[in-house]
């Protein structure tokens, strides 16, 4: 048992407090303490994440009670690449949030931004269901706090519908672990995974429903059609740096779907087989094709992005529903790059509002900055799209690669192919409007006052996730290798299981390739 698994959860949820209560008045101490906490869990969570890449467990039981009867906090290669993935973006996304000031147009921002990393990084690592359950809770309140940052009835319409929504998921949840625990007496992934098992097959009926709902949950979260209504307002009213910040939280459905889905209700288990292709495939489908409709169709370049979030988790979403190591690991890969690649369209959005005033997708004068502004725009549109040289092509090739083996191989293709097309379309008709046809308006006589200028760290913040999307790019094969032995350790779960209940006899480490 190590302590150090826990400070990543532990670390934002004491400076959260400290700063309401000792800096609630003083947003540059605010900010130091915001920043340096940020620093800090990035270096936790890159030490963890090199203490689990040899395949091994950790975890942390708290008040020393073992499992399945007290809570506990796991890592693997899975939740640490997480939580890393998460930090390096939390630290842009505050960069971002300083240097256009946008900490400061209301209140509380840092505090609610810590709250936000504890219940992210807090799902990420929890060992049992019902403490997933309190982690969503504690991110749904402090984003729902985030995104009414500063303001305004249209951000105030948009936190409604989000909040509601996601009320209707967290009741499923219940719903959901009451069954689960009426059926086993226990919510311990690690213990659940042993009991389903056990469960015969005429006596399936409860297990099966939970099992449901739970897909349904996690499936509101990731935003896939159906469930998706919630995504394309909130993003795109909520302030910049939160929605960048929620370009990670879609992927906490995925991660998810992914942990539960390959541990406790595995492919091959009988007790819920079928659930895996029977809608997932054709949902994440559609959920790509819609997405990428509404990139061509959107009328504001925000709402463009917000839709481009849902193509980007439907094209996750159709590598996961694959349930195979190949898809897992196709699918993780393209979680890094359409997480960064959805934050840098978010902040330029943002730059794009504040030098023209807004992000009507109408010809308008050139904005100041208006060079650097559409540079940023066209990699980051680049990467979105798929396009090569970036890493969003290889992540479609890899997730394409992966789908030859399903039944709905010709359709997997058709669609990403098809729906590559539309965003590519979608994203040139956004550019030549704000950027290219702007110098065919004439200019007013009147100067631009200088104060529409983006500050100098907002466009440092945006630079360096482009910079990280370059390495994910460069480092393409080394990232997919470490992805492929996450799937390998995903569907050959008993490590993870023995470490947790601490089971004599069993490995703590497989053997690669097991």
């Amino acid at each position: 048992m190590t302590h150090w698994i826990v400070a990543p959860i532990i670390l934002p949820a004491l400076l959260a407090p400290l700063i309401v209560l000792a800096a609630r008045y003083h947003i540059g101490i605010q900010r130091v303490f915001s920043v340096a906490g940020v620093v800090a869990l990035i270096g936790l969570a890159a030490g963890l994440a090199w203490q689990v890449s040899d395949g091994s467990v950790i975890y942390y039981r708290l008040g020393d009670w073992a499992a399945p009867f007290g809570i506990v906090i796991v890592g693997d290669r899975l939740s640490t690449l997480m939580i890393l993935l998460t930090s390096v973006l939390a630290l842009f996304v505050l960069l971002y949030a300083i240097g256009s000031g946008w900490d400061d147009r209301g209140r509380h921002f840092h505090a609610l931004f810590q709250f936000q990393l504890m219940g992210i990084l807090g799902a990420f690592l929890t060992g049992d269901l019902f403490n997933l359950f309190v982690f969503f809770e504690v991110l749904l309140i402090a984003s729902y706090g985030l995104m009414i940052h500063a303001g305004g009835d249209a951000r105030l319409r948009a936190g409604i519908q989000y909040v509601l929504f996601n009320l209707i998921g967290s009741t499923l949840f219940l719903f959901a672990l009451g069954a689960i625990y009426a059926e086993t007496g226990t919510l311990n992934m690690a213990d659940l995974a042993e009991r389903v098992r056990l469960i015969a097959p005429e006596e399936t009926v409860g297990i099966r429903v939970a099992a449901v709902l739970l897909l349904l949950v996690f499936a509101i979260k990731a935003a896939l059609v159906p469930l998706h209504f919630w995504l394309p307002s909130s993003y795109a009213e909520a302030p910049a740096p939160v929605a960048a910040l929620f370009a990670i939280m879609t992927k906490v459905g995925a991660y998810a779907l992914i942990r539960v889905y390959t541990m406790i209700f595995p492919p091959d288990l009988e007790v819920t087989a079928g659930l895996h292709d029977v809608w997932l495939l054709p949902a994440a489908l559609v959920s790509l094709a819609i997405g990428m409709v509404g990139v061509l169709a959107a009328r504001k370049l925000d709402r463009l992005v917000a839709f481009s979030v849902i193509g980007s988790m439907g094209m996750v979403m159709v590598a996961i529903s694959l349930f195979s190591p190949a898809g897992i690991a196709a699918a993780l890969y393209y979680i890094v790059h359409s997480t960064f690649a959805g934050a840098v369209l978010f902040m330029v959005s943002d730059l794009v509002r504040t030098g023209r005033g807004n992000v009507d997708l109408t010809t308008q004068a050139p904005m100041i900055g208006a060079v650097v502004t559409a540079g940023m725009f066209f990699a980051g549109a680049i990467a979105m799209a798929g396009l090569p040289p970036l890493s969003g092509f290889l992540g479609k090739l890899l997730v394409l690669d992966a789908a030859f083996d399903s039944d709905l191989m010709v359709w997997v293709w058709a669609i990403v192919l098809s729906s590559s097309l539309i965003s590519i379309l979608g994203f040139a008709r956004a550019g030549s409007i704000v950027f290219w046809k702007a110098h065919s308006v004439e200019q007013s006589e009147e100067p631009v006052p200088d104060t529409n200028r983006p500050a100098t760290m907002s466009y440092v913040a945006v630079g360096g996730l482009f910079t990280l999307l370059s390495l994910h790019t460069v480092f393409a094969g080394q990232v997919h290798g470490y992805t492929t032995t996450i799937a390998a350790q995903l569907f050959a779960p008993d490590a993870y299981i023995s470490t947790v209940l601490d089971t004599p006899g069993k490995l703590s480490k497989p053997q690669e390739g097991h």
